[in-house]
């Protein structure tokens, strides 16, 4: 027969600090238990994958940004971005000119490989110019490899690798490795298209044909279409929100491209004032609206901690527009002001702390070093055999390290800018900084002209006859670089 069990008051008083011992016990479990759950949920938490937005302005100047020394405009909501990032002074662009700095940047790679060597057009004059029609959509995608790995991937804004004036059958943009895209008028699929309203009030439409290009049209004042890009990429963003998928997010404004339409009863401005005043009114305009994007990120405390932006521009300013202080040069140039962008990387839990509003100064890569450095930072490894130019520099983007890009990078002349408007000779085709060392010279090697950029960033004094050793190594290497490049044959 069972007795059930008592316990007399006798042995808690005879017992009492062995019952204290094991309370404390007892408590120091249940902390360390409820330690651990939180420490867990924090690890699970840091160890999600980082978003990333890359914002790629079109046609501005290095030095149009005020923090980068623009005192004729202000672009305080960029600025703030500067002040809590890294700036970099010597990053490069592969191309002075659009579509194929948009493709560098989007494959790792010299545009070159794919034949596209300048601003796409309409079909003819691609031809004759030996420019392809459209991005090969089998090129090594930045946004493809995301999202096979479990990112939520979409374009917002220009795009210009494809399906544009007669070019009809070109892919789609999601075609590329996006699940959703927002276009203007040289792309394929859903479109933003401009329209204007002059001083007196006059409304009309800029490329209105591109609806026949297909996908769903809004209309939109051009003053406004970088907030309407802003929004499609909030909307995206926020439908990632109830998913465990981290986002990539292209947001490519149409500015600071021309025609230049500010609001102008905004500014007191008519077309006569000229093009450096309503390129600064476009400018400023365009920094308000990005101050919505910055301001939703920034005020969400998921995304702050674990979104990486990285800002810069495609190419150069146009003359006349924008201003690279004392570079040389102007978009579809060779030279540093063709080539050269302020870029400017923010993300406060990822950036080293001692260089959050800093400015690199001396460490030079380009674009094609962001797709790697990209999957580095997302902890994603791609497949040997895909094509790549770029190298991993994560490290000197996040202030971690001062290292600069150790291969040469290599450069080629759009084949339609041999001349250009505002400058006094014919052009170089060729391009290469290695080092300290910018050379430029014909696709033969001739003309060559050789700049220190540490000592001569402006391109003023051209040293080539004191360096004839290093203006041969250098010649011979951008002249088998560039013979070993794919090349369409040009129409008659």
């Amino acid at each position: 027969m069972f007795r059930k069990s008592t316990i007399s008051p006798l042995f808690f008083q005879n017992n009492v600090k062995y019952v204290f011992i094991i309370g404390i016990i007892l408590v120091l479990f249940q902390s360390f238990t409820a330690c651990k759950s939180k420490n867990s949920s924090k690890t699970s938490e840091i160890t999600k994958k980082p978003n990333i937005i890359l914002v790629f302005i079109d046609d501005m100047g290095w030095q149009d940004l005020s923090s980068f020394g623009n005192v004729e405009a202000k672009t305080p909501n960029i600025d703030q971005m500067a002040s809590e990032g890294i700036s970099f002074e010597q990053f490069y662009v592969n191309a002075p000119i659009c579509s194929p700095s948009r493709v560098a940047i989007s494959t790792g790679t010299y545009p070159q490989r794919w034949n596209i060597t300048s601003f796409l057009s309409d079909r003819q004059h691609n031809a004759r110019r030996g420019v392809a029609n459209w991005l090969d959509p089998e090129a090594p995608m930045l946004a493809r490899d995301l999202k096979e790995n479990g990112y939520a991937t979409g374009h917002f804004g220009k795009w210009h690798m494809g399906g544009q004036r007669d070019v009809e059958e070109a892919p789609k943009i999601t075609n590329y490795g996006f699940d959703k895209s927002l276009t203007n008028f040289e792309g394929i699929g859903p479109k933003l298209l401009p329209l204007t309203k002059d001083a007196q009030g006059n409304v009309g439409r800029i490329w209105a044909d591109a609806e026949r290009l297909g996908g769903d049209v809004t209309w939109m004042q051009r003053s406004e279409i970088t907030t309407g890009f802003i929004n499609a990429a909030i909307q995206f963003i926020d439908s990632t929100k109830n998913s465990d998928a981290p986002f990539y997010v292209n947001i490519w404004p149409d500015d600071v491209h021309s025609p230049f339409w500010p609001p102008f009863e905004d500014y007191n401005l008519t077309k006569e004032d000229g093009k450096r005043a309503l390129y600064l009114a476009v400018l400023e305009e365009m920094d308000k609206q990005f101050g919505k994007l910055f301001n939703y990120i920034k005020n969400d405390k998921e995304l702050s901690e674990n979104t990486l932006i990285v800002f810069c521009s495609d190419n150069g300013p146009e003359p006349g527009a924008g201003n690279s202080g004392e570079l040389r040069g102007f978009k579809g140039h060779l030279y540093e002001g063709g080539i050269r962008s302020s870029l400017i990387v923010w993300g406060p839990n990822f950036i080293a702390e001692n260089a959050k509003g800093s400015r690199n100064t001396q460490n030079y890569f380009s674009a094609i070093d962001l797709k790697p450095s990209l999957l580095k930072f997302s902890g994603i490894n791609t497949e040997e055999s895909e094509i790549s130019d770029g190298e991993n520099m994560l490290k000197t983007m996040l202030g971690k390290t001062n290292s600069s890009k150790q291969e040469p990078i290599f450069w080629g002349r759009p084949p339609d800018r041999k001349t250009y408007p505002d400058f006094d000779k014919s052009l170089p085709d060729l391009a290469m900084r290695d080092g300290d060392f910018k050379l430029v010279c014909d696709f033969d090697g001739s003309r060559a002209e050789l700049y220190n950029l540490i000592k001569d960033p402006a391109e003023t004094t051209n040293i080539a006859n004191n360096h004839p050793e290093k203006v041969a190594e250098m010649t011979r290497a951008v002249t088998n670089w560039y013979k070993e490049m794919p090349k369409l044959e040009q129409a008659e």
